[in-house]
């Protein structure tokens, strides 16, 4: 096996502004190792030693979540690992375990004052690598945290995107069968012998009653029997197939008083054919309002997701009102509000200013904490989730409330600590929460958590002005 030497050093990336006398200074205070294949070198918790040189093999870094590995990324040859100079670490967090037979050069913790005070280019280089290291961390954990929130908002577009598309389908094809129907309508319609007079009064009345937007919801007592009482009435005309169409007149309004409006300008002959047309009219009106509902409600959520993503703005700071990234949130998260039975208790401020911020970043964090109080209480199958805003002298406070279970005090202090997570295997990253912290902070704001059994609360405080 080689000697390391100065030219072995030199083919790290991170020491190549070196002084040969300072990476020989480094060669000389540092002991070689060998580790063999499957050693584990880093255990989360142990003391961080180092820093330590890679010059052969490659270490798996992993973390371990509920009892089960997950990788994080692999560190090989020509990077360097462990204590740095300035680091303020003391304990490991992660695993590292050597993928095949790894060569170390490992400096000695303990002498990391002197490396400081007498080699300067080297301690730069390697305050270099920290800084680095917290860069591409940081990115991992916004990636990280970026594609967790994209799995929530994708489960909750496609519940919510369901439901109305899947009416869309289904009221087009009833349309189309309803429609295929219409000769034999037209066919006793155009027999009919009505003068001008007649048939502008039977449809200055129709179209009064369809212009009528304002229809009173009825409860299912009242909406039955006024079914009867217009089955009846039809029936006792002899009107075909007079209770069908009963319900479809009272789903837009009508009353025994417009039947006798309309009787009044129909010769009694054409009585059935006429109120036929009537009714045929009306399913087909249905059918087009149920469409419009649905496109309109499809219309809403992707306009919803424009706002929640910010996406048609740049990455600065805007002006924007608190409450609507709030509302697209939980427009987004509705499906688990429905699945997990909870209440909703909405105490907002409205005289709140527009809030300086960056939205997109800011809906990310009430996603989190509104998604980690659905989880709080879907053990319940039940609950109650309270947000409220308001407004404490310059600075904007959000208060996210559940009456879920509570935080046991051993681990409160942890919550915000990158990985870690009290979720079952595959619901969570254990990064969230760190990821929200570090987005207040990114607003000059603070995050505070206080919980007992039957009560959590988030507190988000930042800046109105930014």
């Amino acid at each position: 096996m080689e000697p390391i030497t100065v030219d072995t050093l030199r083919k790290f990336e991170a020491l190549q502004s070196v002084p040969d006398e300072q990476l020989q200074w480094l060669i000389d205070n540092s002991t070689e190792n060998i580790l063999p294949e499957g050693t584990v070198f880093v255990k989360p918790d142990l003391p961080i030693t180092g820093p330590h040189f890679i010059i052969d093999g490659e270490f798996a870094v992993f973390i371990m979540q509920n009892g089960a590995k997950r990788e994080l990324g692999i560190f090989n040859a020509g990077l360097v690992t462990g204590y740095l100079p300035f680091s303020r670490g003391k304990s490991a967090s992660v695993y590292m375990k050597a993928r095949n037979e790894v060569r170390l050069l490992s400096y000695p913790t303990e002498r990391i004052r002197e490396m400081i005070r007498d080699q300067f280019e080297l301690t730069q280089a390697l305050v270099h690598v920290m800084s680095n290291r917290v860069r591409e961390f940081t990115a991992f954990q916004q990636q990280n945290e970026k594609m967790m929130a994209l799995g929530k908002l994708s489960a909750g577009l496609t519940h919510e995107l369901n439901n109305p598309a899947s009416a869309i389908v289904r009221d087009s094809i009833s349309l189309r069968e309803h429609l295929r129907l219409e000769p034999q309508t037209f066919k006793e319609v155009i027999a009919i012998q009505m003068d001008a007079k007649q048939v502008d009064a039977v449809t200055d009345e129709m179209f009064r009653i369809l212009g009528e937007t304002d229809r009173p919801k009825l409860t299912l007592k009242e909406k039955t029997k006024r079914e009867e009482e217009l089955g009846d009435w039809l029936d006792e005309l002899g009107i075909e197939d007079a209770y069908d169409m009963a319900e479809n007149f009272v789903d837009f309004n009508f009353k025994v008083t417009d039947l006798e409006n309309f009787k009044s300008h129909i010769p009694l002959a054409y009585l059935s054919p006429i109120f036929g047309w009537i009714n045929t009219l009306l399913v087909t009106e249905r059918m087009v309002e149920d469409i419009q509902e649905s496109s309109r409600r499809i219309a809403e959520l992707v306009k919803s997701v424009k706002t929640f993503t910010h996406m048609d703005r740049g990455a600065d700071k805007q002006y924007a009102d608190i409450h609507i990234g709030i509302r697209n949130t939980l427009t987004m998260l509705g499906y688990r509000k429905k699945k997990g039975n909870i209440t909703l208790v909405e105490d907002y401020d409205h005289n709140l200013p527009p809030v300086k911020a960056l939205i997109g970043e800011l809906n990310q964090v009430w996603t989190n904490l509104i998604d980690n109080a659905f989880d709080a209480m879907e053990p319940n199958n039940k609950g109650t989730l309270t947000i409220k805003t308001e407004r404490d002298r310059e600075f904007v406070q959000v208060s996210i409330i559940d009456d879920g279970p509570g935080i046991p005090e051993d681990i409160r202090s942890r919550v915000f600590d990158p990985f870690f997570t009290t979720k079952e295997m595959g619901k969570g990253t254990g990064m969230g929460l760190e990821v929200v912290q570090r987005i207040v902070n990114q607003h000059k704001g603070s995050i505070k958590v206080k919980s007992v059994p039957g009560r959590t609360e988030f507190v988000v405080c930042f800046p109105i002005d930014g």
